[in-house]
């Protein structure tokens, strides 16, 4: 099954490495870029199935129109990817507002701006899927430096999961990507660091220790997320990479070993039900 794909943020990264895996399977690929030109060598390598279209995903006109012009060049647009983001690192209490509400920007708005764009497409096709990456930071969260980054990524959960509902009687699937560390330059020249205070410098000590951050291959998840895009049955959310995964696993039962702890009492807060009720033994208590 032959598809067009259309992903944001190919210059580098997921966005490169998903762009060939799918040339390499077979499909067409519209690949965007502030740059387009960083892209040249896939156009020249893949002439008939292969498309460079500047963006810049924060502007709402321009995502767009290069929607508009991918769809016009191939016919149909099959697998709609919103890859494009980046994170700089500070803590929030010395971070600049500036900077927190410029990466926001592009991580979530460039996302809601493709989306949006794309829908109209997808439901007069009769269906596609709209592959959103997240991070494990999306889901498990709690990474000090990239507040900005991660919160982004909750919200584009969120907003996924709407969208996911309100798209589906259009035959429209959309999947969350959540990956851990993989061997790209996120952390490299994609990142700025600030400035970081002496009293948070333990805090940090994550990104100077590495702690197996970049252990995944971008070719391997570009070659997994391109069988999967093929499929029929999708997940919702796909963590990619051994520390997404336990990760994953990890927080989801302990959330739910913490929500039926408090079951009681927050059920309690209905007209209906008893109340007060007794709360759970204090562990912080001498």
């Amino acid at each position: 099954m032959t598809q067009t794909w259309f992903i944001t943020g190919s210059s580098r990264g997921f966005g490169r490495a998903l762009a060939r895996a799918a040339l390499e399977a077979g499909d067409r690929v519209a690949a965007t870029a502030r740059r387009p030109e960083q892209l040249d060598d896939l156009a020249t390598a893949y002439p008939d199935r292969f498309q460079a279209l500047a963006l810049d995903v924060t502007d709402v006109a321009a995502a767009g129109a290069a929607i508009s012009e991918a769809r016009q060049r191939f016919g149909r647009l099959d697998v709609i990817v919103n890859n494009a983001g980046y994170a700089n690192l500070s803590p929030i209490e010395t971070g600049h507002d500036e900077d927190f509400r410029a990466q926001f920007e592009t991580n979530f708005w460039g996302v809601y701006n493709v989306s949006k764009a794309a829908i109209p497409v997808l439901k007069e096709q009769g269906g596609g899927l709209i592959m959103q990456f997240s991070s494990m930071g999306g889901r498990v969260g709690g990474s000090p430096g990239i507040a900005s980054y991660q919160a982004a990524k909750f919200a584009i959960d969120g907003f996924s999961r709407v969208l996911r509902t309100e798209t589906a009687p259009f035959g429209i699937k959309v999947i969350v990507v959540e990956p851990s560390g993989f061997r790209t330059d996120w952390a490299g020249s994609s990142m700025t660091v600030r400035p970081i205070p002496e009293e948070y410098a333990e805090i940090f000590a994550w990104r100077r220790e590495g702690g197996g951050l970049a252990a995944g291959d971008p070719d391997r998840a570009a070659e997994i997320l391109v069988r999967v895009a093929k499929r029929r049955d999708i997940p919702r959310n796909l963590p990619l990479g051994v520390n997404a995964t336990e990760g994953s696993i990890r927080l989801d039962e302990e959330r739910l070993a913490e929500d039926r702890k408090w079951s009681a009492v927050s059920r309690s807060a209905d007209f209906a039900e008893s109340y007060p009720v007794q709360f759970p033994p204090d562990m912080s208590s001498p």
